[in-house]
């Protein structure tokens, strides 16, 4: 987003006409232009600025420009010409809702969150507090949380993941609810491990919901939720607590959930994981094997099994592991950094350090490549 100086001018002559004619606004309550309100125009900081020049060259997009920059905080003038120039702009560009959210969409689909949240922020000066914009931007922090949390930032992508939830709970907080809120929050609710309340929010969205597609998928889940006890306090509670580092008391409540769920891969992940960070990793590899036979295979499971099978001198194995866990998420930096340790121990240093040159062609800054690996 530009960030140049705001210039001031009167309406020109030249487009006094055109700016008369100009069509109601979005909102439909009609939009009359007030002359005695100056037109905002960006400018470059570094540039004299002719301000006759400037006048006679004036073009809607420098209009545009300026306005934007307003709305969205850049520049302090009255409150009431904060308003006046959103629905300007509204008259301007009255598709500008779907044209904006659709380049954010995009732009995060291709990795470029920055500009995506660019837009997001032009969008929430112009419709501000709307559950619509609320929820793409929910949608692309998550996103971006995602892929952060592949590059092993998990601290950022933490609080990135803080920040959506935040966001998810602001739009619902606001009228109408969308059913996709709802719909979506399940869905976060469920990739986070916490079944219990992605239940409670796919079943506020069946209260709503019209898609039939939809409401059959989510009855499913909720079936399946039900079924295998996800939503059990001990299953949610045993996760928030090996996430603390209580792993002796995630064990006991893991052991609980799994006399009753002996058949539910999830539960056998857990008690694996709460197992390998206490070093138990014979103990722990049992329980890995038995979520991959109870159909568990992720890469998730599949990277964990590995470890466990790095530190019981199983190499040939573990790369088994990995290089399965890698088909599914190539660019998981965990699974790639694994990779380049198992090449290590077999004394196989140039494949070592290719493997962590692609971690940091993923994360400059991953501590373990930068460890093994100088650039």
């Amino acid at each position: 987003m530009k960030n140049g100086r705001i210039i001031f001018l009167e309406v020109p002559a030249s487009l006094a006409d055109e700016i008369k004619a100009l069509p109601a606004d979005s909102n439909g309550s009609g939009f009359s232009v007030d002359f005695s309100i100056p037109l905002p125009v960006e400018t470059d900081d570094d540039k004299p600025v002719d301000v006759k020049t400037l006048s006679e060259t004036l073009s809607w997009e420098m209009i545009l420009a300026g306005m934007i920059r307003i709305v969205t905080g850049g520049t302090e003038v009255k409150p009431e010409w904060v308003e006046y120039y959103r629905r300007f702009v509204l008259a301007l560009k009255p598709d500008i809702y779907n044209e904006f959210s659709g380049a954010a969409v995009i732009k995060a689909k291709n990795g470029d969150f920055a500009g995506a949240g660019e837009i997001i922020t032009i969008l929430e000066g112009l419709f501000p507090m709307t559950p619509g914009v609320l929820l793409n931007k929910a949608l692309i922090q998550e996103e971006e949380a995602g892929v952060l949390e592949k590059k092993g930032c998990e601290m950022e992508a933490s609080l990135l993941f803080e920040k959506a939830e935040e966001t998810y709970t602001t739009a619902l907080q606001l009228k109408p609810v969308l059913p996709e809120l709802y719909f979506n929050l399940g869905f976060f609710y469920s990739a986070r491990n916490n079944y219990a309340g992605a239940k409670e929010y796919f079943n506020e969205y069946l209260e709503l919901a019209e898609d039939p597609a939809k409401i059959n998928r989510v009855k499913k889940i909720i079936a399946g939720i039900e079924k295998s006890g996800l939503d059990n306090t001990e299953y949610t509670k045993s996760l928030e607590l090996i996430r603390q580092g209580k792993e002796k008391e995630a064990l006991a409540l893991i052991h609980g959930f799994l006399e009753e769920h002996s058949l539910v891969w999830n539960g056998w992940f857990v008690l694996g994981w709460a197992l390998r960070k206490q070093k138990r990793y014979s103990d722990a590899l049992a329980s890995f094997k038995k979520a991959l036979e109870l159909g568990g295979g992720t890469p998730d499971t599949r990277n964990e099994t590995a470890i466990c099978m790095m530190e019981l001198g199983d190499l040939a194995e573990a790369q088994k592991e990995l290089e399965a866990a890698l088909r599914d998420d190539p660019e998981n930096v965990k699974i790639i950094s694994n990779l380049g340790m198992i090449a290590l121990k077999k004394g196989r240093q140039e494949e070592a350090a290719g493997y962590f040159r692609t971690v940091l062609d993923l994360n400059p800054h991953d501590p373990l490549a930068l460890k093994f690996f100088k650039p």
